[in-house]
C-alpha cells in the first residue's frame, strides 16, 4: 500500500487540490494503475459502474486532446497540455435497474457515480504525490473523434494527471455553519 500510514483521510482531502501547473516528470505506471483502480472500485447506483476510463499518454494524441480543452470564446484550461497523462471518463449506459431508478426518481445517478469515481481517482493521485484537475469544459465531439469513442457514448470528464509544479494554495471553502444543517434546513446549530 503506497498511502503514507501517517496521513489520515481528512488530511488527504485537505491536501488535494486542482493542480493547473505540471512538471515534465513522467507518471510511473504503478501510480497510474493505483489511481485507476481507486476509480474502478468506486461505488455506483445498483452497481451499474457506468464508466470507461481512457488513458491518454501518447504525447501527440494527448496534445491533440488537450487542445480541445482550451480555446474557443473563453481562454480556459491552457495548462492541460503540461500534464503528461489525461484520463477521459466516458459515460456508459446504466444497467436496467439503475436506468429505471433514474427515470422514476428523475435523478442522473450515472453522473453522480462518475463524480464519485473521479473523486476517488483524484484522492488516490494526491496520496501518490501526484496532481490532478477535473475538467468538464471541452469539445466533446472532437475528443470523441480523437479517442474513437462510439457516437452512442459521451465523454463526461477529463482528468489531468502529473507531478504538480505549482505551490499549494490555501483552500477557500464556505464556513461549516453556512453548509451544515441539523434535523431541518433552517437549523444550522448542532444538537
Amino acid at each position: 500500500m503506497s498511502l503514507n500510514q501517517n496521513i489520515d483521510f481528512l488530511s488527504l482531502v485537505k491536501e488535494r487540490q486542482s493542480d493547473r501547473r505540471y512538471s515534465d516528470k513522467p507518471v510511473e505506471k504503478e501510480k497510474l494503475m493505483r489511481c485507476l483502480e481507486a476509480a474502478r472500485l468506486a461505488p455506483s447506483a445498483c452497481n451499474s459502474q457506468p464508466w470507461t476510463f481512457i488513458v491518454v499518454d501518447d504525447p501527440e494524441l494527448k496534445n491533440k486532446v488537450a487542445k480541445e480543452t482550451s480555446g474557443g470564446v473563453l481562454p480556459l484550461n491552457h495548462f492541460t497540455a503540461q500534464a503528461p497523462v489525461l484520463i477521459t471518463i466516458v459515460l456508459e449506459k446504466p444497467n436496467i435497474t439503475c436506468g429505471f431508478g433514474e427515470m422514476v426518481k428523475d435523478k442522473r445517478f450515472t453522473l453522480m457515480d462518475i463524480g464519485i469515481a473521479a473523486s476517488q481517482f483524484c484522492l488516490q493521485a494526491a496520496a501518490e504525490g501526484l496532481g490532478s484537475c477535473m475538467l468538464g469544459w471541452f469539445n466533446e465531439k472532437k475528443v470523441a473523434e480523437l479517442l474513437k469513442i462510439p457516437k452512442s457514448k459521451r465523454p463526461m470528464l477529463i482528468i489531468t494527471l502529473g507531478y504538480p509544479a505549482g505551490k499549494k494554495r490555501k483552500k477557500i471553502r464556505k464556513k461549516p455553519e453556512e453548509v451544515f444543517r441539523y434535523n431541518s434546513y433552517r437549523n444550522n446549530t448542532p444538537g
